[in-house]
C-alpha cells in the first residue's frame, strides 16, 4: 500500500468519522477498499491522483477482483466506497464528472442470514460447560447478552455500566452513528450482570468501566469475542458461520418466527430503515414452509 494516504481520501475519511459519525469499523472498511483501489491504480497504471482516475482504470481493477474471485457482495462494497468518495469529490468541487459513470454494480446472490437453532441457543447457554471462574462465567454472559439482546460486537465491547439499568430492566445502547436505543432485558439477565459486576469489582476493582474486560482488566477487544463465540457455537451448531453476528441474527429470527412485529425488531436492532430488517421475514417465510410440508396432508 502507498506509505501514505491521499490528502483528499484522508479529507473524506475525516468527513465520514467526524461529520457523518460512522463508526470506526466503517470508516477502515472505506480506508481499505480505497487505498487498495489506489495500490492497483499505482502498480497497473502509475496513477495514485484521484482526480485522474479514469473509467477505464475501475472497469480493469473490478475485473482484476472478478478473476481472484472476489464475490458480487465484496465487489458492490467496492463500488458503493468508490462512489460515496467521488460523490464527496463532487460535492466538494473538486470534480465536474464521476469516472464511475455506467460503472453497474452486479447483482448480489440473495442470501438467507443463518441462525442457531432455539435448541442448540438452549444447549449453549444451558448445558455447555464452561471454564470454572470468573472468566468462564463471564464468557457465557456475554455470549448471552449478545443472543438476549441482539446488539452488535462493537455495542457488546463498548459498554459500560451506566448503560445497564437495573430498575428499569434494560440495556441502553450506543449503536452505528451513535445512535442509541433501549432494549429489555429479562431479570434473570440483569440479575447475572449483577453478580458479575460484583465479582469483577471485587477483582479489578473499578478503574475501568466497561462491562466485559479480560483477565487483565482491559476492554474486551474484537478478536476476543470473535474467538469465544466461534469456539463455543462450535459445539453446538454446524452452520458455516459461527460468529457474534450469528448470535444476533438468531436473535431477530427468533423474535420474527414467535410473532414478534417487523417494526418492534427493527428498533430492537437498531437499523434505520425496515428493509435491513425485512431480510428476517424470510427465515419466518422458510419456517412456515416446512410447518407446511410436515403437517398437510397434500403437501
Amino acid at each position: 500500500m502507498p506509505e501514505t494516504i491521499h490528502p483528499l481520501v484522508r479529507h473524506f475519511l475525516d468527513y465520514l468519522e467526524f461529520q457523518k459519525r460512522y463508526s470506526g469499523n466503517t470508516v477502515l472498511a472505506y480506508q481499505t477498499d480505497l487505498q487498495q483501489f489506489f495500490v492497483y491504480c499505482n502498480s497497473k497504471f502509475t496513477e495514485t491522483d484521484p482526480l485522474q482516475v479514469k473509467n477505464v482504470f475501475i472497469r480493469s481493477w473490478l475485473a482484476d477482483l472478478k478473476e481472484n474471485g472476489i464475490e458480487s457482495r465484496s465487489l458492490n462494497r467496492k463500488i458503493s466506497s468508490l462512489k460515496s468518495f467521488y460523490k464527496y469529490l463532487l460535492r466538494e468541487g473538486k470534480l465536474e464528472t464521476t469516472p464511475l459513470t455506467a460503472i453497474i454494480s452486479p447483482k448480489n446472490r440473495k442470501r438467507l442470514p443463518q441462525f442457531v437453532e432455539a435448541k442448540d441457543v438452549s444447549v449453549l447457554l444451558n448445558k455447555l460447560n464452561f471454564p470454572d471462574g470468573w472468566e468462564g462465567k463471564m464468557q457465557k454472559l456475554m455470549l448471552a447478552m449478545l443472543y438476549q439482546t441482539g446488539m452488535r460486537r462493537a455495542e457488546l465491547t463498548a459498554l459500560k455500566e451506566n448503560q445497564v439499568d437495573f430498575s428499569n430492566g434494560s440495556v441502553r445502547v450506543l449503536g452505528k452513528g451513535n445512535k442509541e436505543r433501549i432494549i429489555p432485558a429479562t431479570r434473570e439477565m440483569l440479575d447475572e450482570v449483577k453478580a458479575h459486576l460484583t465479582e469483577k469489582h471485587r477483582l479489578f476493582g473499578r478503574e475501568c468501566s466497561n462491562v466485559f474486560i479480560t483477565e487483565k482488566g482491559k476492554p474486551l477487544y474484537p478478536k476476543y469475542v470473535y474467538n469465544i463465540a466461534r469456539k463455543y457455537l462450535g459445539q453446538v451448531t454446524t452452520i458455516d458461520k459461527k460468529s457474534p453476528h450469528i448470535l444476533r441474527h438468531s436473535f431477530a429470527t427468533h423474535l420474527m418466527n414467535n410473532g414478534a412485529e417487523l417494526n418492534a425488531v427493527k428498533e430492537l436492532l437498531g437499523h434505520s430503515s425496515l428493509a435491513a430488517t425485512q431480510v428476517y421475514t424470510h427465515n419466518t417465510i422458510e419456517k412456515l414452509k416446512d410447518v407446511f410440508k410436515k403437517a398437510h396432508p397434500r403437501a
